[in-house]
């Protein structure tokens, strides 16, 4: 897993905890950890699907 979806799905992670453990009151917060959660998935879903496509060939000719 290369650094940037490392730290996209760490980011997913917390925004996940936050919207679970924010209170009912608080509207603003569990808009914002949805949106945050959302484009982290989906920058997750895309530094994937990059790393899968780059491969490195450590054999030079």
């Amino acid at each position: 897993m290369s650094k940037p979806a490392l730290l996209f799905l760490l980011t997913a992670v917390i925004s996940g905890c936050l919207l679970w453990a924010a209170p009912e009151q608080a509207d603003w917060l569990t808009a914002t950890a949805k949106a945050v959660l959302a484009l982290s998935g989906i920058s997750l879903a895309v530094a994937l699907l990059i790393g899968k496509r780059v491969k490195f060939d450590p054999v030079l000719r």
